[in-house]
């Protein structure tokens, strides 16, 4: 049989291929982004809105929920019970002193005693909270905690950040921290909390701060600390060193059965946000509400997410998962069943290769044709497919070249 007219087919279909060809061309240039990666414990926790998976006799979630981005998780299996927007990037407010915690505490001795010096408090935001340290004056590293925890207290912070190597070293190390722990959505810029530029995190990573400080049993305590005395000035008369009381800003500690802590939050740009771990019957769970409509509806959230949460833990399928600490190499774990991990939620998948290609239909059978071997086209057969993929420019030429897509 004459090859002519299987020549004027594949020519025919190279032609028809040229567009789509050229369209292919400029998705992948090389200026061109890669495809967003999966979002971090699932792919539901990616997507925009409320994610949850009621089973038969699953109560409905508290209705009119305000918060921008809010997250129920189990602590003890890291599974993601609901959650709305727990990826979006937000300011974080004092939340971010959760990470300041579960980085620095761990490196000091409780009783050991600290002179501040006055460098050391200054330089902070105004406006700050603060829990009244004075400089030459000695304060024990937990009087500094409950500073933290209880008051809030940006001067603790830098004081501790001080005798960590300074505020730079305190946030790169809290940045490290951050990415150790797979919090991807997390900028740090000061160890406070403070509103800066770019300082950004979300429910999701507020989240794994908080689960992961619950490990340590300082962390515990002080999260768990209602009020406190805090020493004070000495004074002039007696030589004798004074106190003063400090409470736990956390307005539902003491208030919400079974309450452990862990932190709130407030400030101009972040509004509201908040950090509740509760136990009941066995269970913990972790709420983090971020930027809802009023100061007082971080806690009435916090609190009617909670009461769903331990209604429905067994009665909802996870809809996404906290993961664990990476690895030294920085891959993220398979999922366990145990804690960091849930059985039966699947792992994000493989970020796509930015270099993968996959051919459009009718490219495919221009290159299945030439991938055929047909030996019946010749030189001539071949030069009049070249020409025909050149009128569409290298685009096509090269694809043609390269007869099969790269693999990634």
């Amino acid at each position: 049989m004459p090859k002519r007219p299987k020549l004027a087919h594949l020519i025919a279909a190279c032609v028809a291929a040229l567009p789509l060809l050229a369209a292919r061309a400029a998705v992948a240039a090389p200026h061109e982004p890669p495809p967003p990666a999966a979002a971090i414990g699932g792919e539901r926790l990616g997507l925009s809105g409320v994610q949850v998976a009621p089973q038969a006799g699953a109560p409905a979630l508290p209705a009119g929920l305000t918060g921008q981005s809010w997250i129920v998780a189990d602590a003890t299996s890291g599974e993601v019970l609901a959650a709305s927007n727990p990826h979006r990037r937000l300011a974080p407010a004092s939340t971010l002193k959760i990470l300041f915690a579960d980085t620095v505490l761990p490196k000091f001795d409780r009783n050991l005693v600290h002179k501040v010096a006055d460098a050391e408090i200054q330089g902070i935001g105004a406006g700050s909270s603060l829990v009244g340290i004075k400089e030459d004056l000695e304060y024990k590293v937990e009087d500094l905690w409950r500073g933290v925890f209880l008051s809030s207290g940006n001067d603790a912070v830098h004081v501790l950040s001080h005798m960590n190597g300074g505020v730079p070293q305190t946030v790169a190390e809290m940045q490290a921290r951050a990415d150790a722990l797979q919090a991807k959505d997390t900028k740090v810029v000061s160890p406070d909390g403070y509103d800066m530029d770019g300082q950004l995190s979300s429910a999701y990573d507020l989240t794994l701060f908080a689960r992961a400080g619950l490990r340590n049993p300082d962390f515990r305590m002080y999260c768990a600390t209602r009020d406190a005395l805090f020493p004070g000035a000495v004074d002039k008369n007696t030589g004798q060193r004074g106190s003063f009381g400090i409470a736990n800003t956390d307005r539902l500690l003491g208030k919400y059965p079974g309450l452990i802590g862990v932190k709130n939050g407030f400030t101009t740009e972040a509004g509201s946000t908040f950090v509740g771990a509760a136990e009941r019957d066995g269970r913990t769970l972790l709420v983090t509400v971020m930027h809802p409509s009023t100061y007082q509806k971080v806690y009435d959230e916090t609190a009617a997410l909670l009461d769903w949460g331990f209604a429905a833990a067994d009665k909802v399928t996870p809809v996404g998962r906290l993961v664990d600490e990476a690895p030294a190499g920085g891959a993220e774990p398979a999922p366990t069943g145990q804690a960091g991990g849930t059985a039966g939620v699947p792992a994000p998948p493989p970020h796509p290769s930015p270099t993968a290609t996959t051919a459009p239909p009718a490219a495919a059978a221009a290159m299945t044709a030439a991938d055929a071997g047909d030996d019946g086209l010749g030189p001539a057969g071949w030069t009049a497919v070249t020409v025909a993929l050149a009128a569409g420019g290298a685009g096509g030429l090269f694809l043609l070249r390269r007869r099969r897509p790269s693999s990634g």
